[in-house]
């Protein structure tokens, strides 16, 4: 498998972790699948790809010049995109469960996660500064939907 193929493998992964954020927050496994055992299965691929490329890789992560080294191959490469799949996609769920318990409205967390999901700390950015406006209500509870 290329580094290409499993790129593309990969984001549709992790996309099917984002999507019932989005359209399901509700349910209970759409906020504990999707953002909690999506990301541990990237971490596990991430370690692997750590593991096998950066012993083969110039550079390091002493200065910028060293990282763009580093990142020249693409298995290095696609280990820092997972990285970044793995968090923003644990971050988005974090958002869906704190925003569901201090009842902030759906409707405000889509668009916080769409910038999470393109821009990572922007839409963290975006989810802070509209939490900070939110009433801290008390912990929600999920109940399955029936």
């Amino acid at each position: 498998m290329t580094p290409e193929q499993l790129f593309s493998i990969l984001n549709l992964i992790a996309i099917a972790g984002w999507l019932p954020l989005v359209f399901l927050p509700r349910m209970r496994w759409a906020t504990t699948v999707g953002p909690i055992v999506v990301p541990f299965a990237l971490a596990l691929v991430y370690t692997a790809l750590v593991i096998s490329a950066l012993p083969r890789s110039e550079g390091g992560f002493s200065s910028l010049s060293s990282v763009s080294a580093l990142f020249e191959n693409p298995w290095a490469l696609l280990a820092g995109w997972v990285h970044y799949l793995a968090f923003d996609l644990f971050i988005g769920g974090w958002e869906v469960r704190d925003a569901q318990r201090r009842g902030v409205s759906h409707l405000l967390v889509v668009p916080v996660l769409v910038l999470t999901f393109l821009l990572g700390p922007g839409g963290l950015l975006l989810y802070l500064a509209i939490r900070s406006l939110a009433p801290n209500k008390q912990p929600f509870v999920a109940r399955p939907v029936e």
